[in-house]
């Protein structure tokens, strides 16, 4: 389980001394331990820890685009590589043309037609593909399909 993956290496981070590795994951082991309280549940799935690494690591992606427009390179440096971190947990992204191939059945399944059915189509694709592409990638791609 992920959880469990990202714990171990965590301690093994901690006995490297790796301070950004630790830091990172102690966080991401906080944030997965709050959502689970305000679930109310003892542990989270798969799934769920997927949204809140991908929550962090959008979080990280603001803040590199923030210190970048402050010209703090220092700190977006920094930022990169917990964000680097951070995707090295998220399973392998699905390609363009899987994303594509899915769109179109949920657009089968739905009968959308244009822009005002995207809503429909895209819960249906995040349905589908559960944490294995990027919910922008996905809206950006159906946005494409719908308006053409």
């Amino acid at each position: 389980m992920l959880e469990e993956k990202i714990f171990e290496e965590y301690k093994q981070a901690l006995k490297a001394k790796d301070t950004i590795k630790s830091s990172v994951l102690n966080f991401l082991r906080a944030e997965i331990m709050n959502v689970a309280i305000a679930k109310k549940k003892n542990k989270l799935d798969d799934s769920e820890i997927i949204i809140v690494i991908r929550k962090q690591i959008k979080e990280r992606q603001d803040s590199i685009e923030q210190f970048k427009k402050g010209n703090r390179q220092d700190l977006a440096d920094k930022e990169a590589k917990e964000l680097e971190i951070l995707k090295s947990y998220l399973p392998e992204e699905l390609p363009d043309c899987e994303i594509n191939k899915i769109i179109e059945e949920a657009l089968c399944l739905t009968g959308a037609s244009n822009m005002k059915d995207m809503a429909r189509v895209i819960k249906e694709v995040t349905a589908k593909i559960a944490g294995k592409a990027d919910g922008k990638k996905v809206s950006d791609l159906v946005k494409k399909r719908l308006s053409s």
